[in-house]
């Protein structure tokens, strides 16, 4: 089962990888960290998300 915060959490992912390679292509270092960023927020967030699914199966 996916919750929410899992699906969320790749949302962002993909949204930053987009903004970094965006960033990359128009040099752009700013919007390049941004994409960083939100990645490292995505992944966090689907980890989070992961955690409660764990939880949640193993209750």
């Amino acid at each position: 089962m996916v919750n929410k915060d899992q699906v969320a959490g790749v949302a962002k992912q993909v949204k930053g990888s987009v903004k970094e390679a965006a960033g990359k292509v128009v040099g752009d270092r700013k919007t390049q960290a941004e994409g960083v960023a939100e990645k490292v927020a995505g992944k966090v967030q689907k980890t989070y998300g992961d955690v409660k699914e764990k939880i949640k199966r193993s209750l």
